[in-house]
């Protein structure tokens, strides 16, 4: 999952934030997976367009997306299963690569 590869829901300018939200498991799932991203310091917080880190947060964000995969095994789509699989992938690579890295300390 790389930033490029996110995909955000926009919001048109004529509707409530919280109706133009399609709330489903792709975009749940995609939620958390930018969440992670900008707590890893990969992307900017959309707030203060800042790149921040809190290790903690993108580590449990990650296990969240973990547990997620083991308790849906059987219940997603092939979309749903890829789409989790391969985010988890990226972050945990990236999450690795900080340790590595001296960024974070486990």
């Amino acid at each position: 999952m790389t930033a490029e590869n996110l995909e955000v829901p926009q919001e048109s300018e004529n509707t409530n934030p919280e109706e133009s939200f399609d709330l489903n498991f792709l975009n749940y799932i995609s939620s958390l997976g930018l969440q992670a991203m900008i707590f890893l310091g990969e992307l900017p917080h959309p707030v203060t367009n800042k790149t921040e880190k809190n290790t903690d947060q993108a580590k449990l964000l990650i296990d969240t997306l973990s547990l997620l995969k083991e308790k849906t095994t059987g219940n997603l789509t092939d979309e749903e299963k890829n789409l989790l699989e391969g985010m988890l992938y990226e972050l945990q690579i990236k999450y690795v690569e900080a340790v590595k890295q001296g960024r974070i300390i486990v």
